[in-house]
């Protein structure tokens, strides 16, 4: 399925439980469809969520209000029902938010492009944690709930951990010349997982955070922009050309490209709620919604084809070792550093968190 959006989209969530998917544009519009599998998608709310692109979005209270952040330095919270604004937050960062993640029912976090990390805690209706942990823009975050640690990676090329209940960085990689652009927990909690603008992905063993402990070398000739997480041993990855690929943590290895969603560069990928579909987002302004059961469906087999040759302890592909142009400059550094001044203490005042 394909939604032809009109505008570049730069984020997409899934609804918690309901079949709706939502994306933000880089005209500041908010759009929500509505899918099922043998129809073509609805389009039900667009709304023009903000002045600037809208860069950020993500669904919370249980999918009633979707969350969006923007270059414009606001975070505005929309009902998926009506469309209002529930609630807008003038000043949420000093510069562009780029990043929103979902941590409790209770609590999502923010990143901006000049390093920042903020907690907003809805029960106390205000800011609860804020870390200026990197030097450059936040390109992902990610959320180990057993421990309450906040796991972030940015342009400066280092993760960073941030311990939410001692409300303090715990930990920060060393510098690399890799632009970190994604993050992951796999292995049961045992690895994480970063991407990098040159093609590689970085593997970190939990609690050794300074330097990673293996490194799975071109996996892809260009960018490796986006990760998400299909299981504790496998993952989806969005790459600079378009392509698709589910890729195995451990041993290291392509097991099979699934999707090519064009030949521009993959901005976003999500699960729907049910795992049924996989969203995509790209620079040809296209939404992809794609069958899970048909993409997958060819894994297996590849996988035991490949075992025989594969099973071995080395991380390194026989690849183009051409690196691309880093991507300092795209969209998240060139954002306006428009000055607001209210107060964010009311934000959630009027969002009823139920939990």
């Amino acid at each position: 399925m394909e939604i032809n959006l009109g505008q570049l989209a730069f984020d997409i969530d899934f609804h918690p439980s309901q079949q709706l998917v939502t994306t933000g544009l880089i005209n500041g519009e908010l759009h929500l469809y509505r899918y099922t599998s043998d129809s073509v998608p609805e389009r039900v709310l667009q709304v023009q969520a903000h002045s600037e692109s809208c860069r950020a979005a993500r669904f919370i209270n249980n999918g009633h209000a979707i969350l969006t952040g923007s270059p414009d330095c606001s975070i505005l919270a929309t009902d998926v029902e009506t469309g209002a604004a529930v609630a807008r937050l003038e000043d949420a960062h000093g510069c562009a938010v780029n990043k929103l993640i979902n941590l409790t029912e209770s609590t999502v976090a923010s990143g901006d492009d000049e390093g920042c990390i903020k907690v907003w805690d809805t029960r106390q209706q205000s800011c609860c944690n804020s870390f200026k942990v990197h030097e450059e823009y936040i390109s992902d975050m990610t959320f180990a709930a057993d421990s309450m640690k906040l796991l972030g990676t940015s342009g400066d090329g280092t993760l960073s951990v941030c311990n939410l209940r001692r409300n303090k960085v715990q930990a920060q990689s060393e510098f690399s010349e890799e632009e970190l652009l994604s993050v992951v927990i796999m292995k049961n909690g045992r690895k994480v997982v970063c991407s990098s603008h040159i093609g590689n992905l970085l593997l970190y063993s939990w609690g050794c955070f300074n330097d990673c402990s293996d490194r799975f070398v071109d996996l892809s000739p260009n960018s490796v922009d986006v990760l998400l997480k299909l299981d504790e041993d496998r993952l989806i990855t969005g790459s600079e050309t378009g392509l698709i690929s589910l890729v195995g943590i451990l041993p290291n290895r392509v097991i099979q490209p699934i999707a090519e969603h064009s030949e521009y560069p993959v901005e976003g990928l999500a699960f729907s709620h049910d795992k049924k579909f996989l969203g995509s987002i790209a620079h040809d302004q296209m939404l992809k919604l794609w069958d899970m059961d048909d993409l997958l469906q060819g894994s297996t087999k590849t996988l035991k084809h490949q075992a025989a040759v594969e099973d071995s302890d080395s991380d390194e592909m026989d690849m183009d070792n051409n690196p691309p142009k880093s991507k300092k400059g795209t969209k998240r550094k060139n954002a306006s550093k428009d000055h607001v001044s209210s107060s964010s203490n009311n934000f959630f005042a009027d969002l009823q968190m139920d939990g």
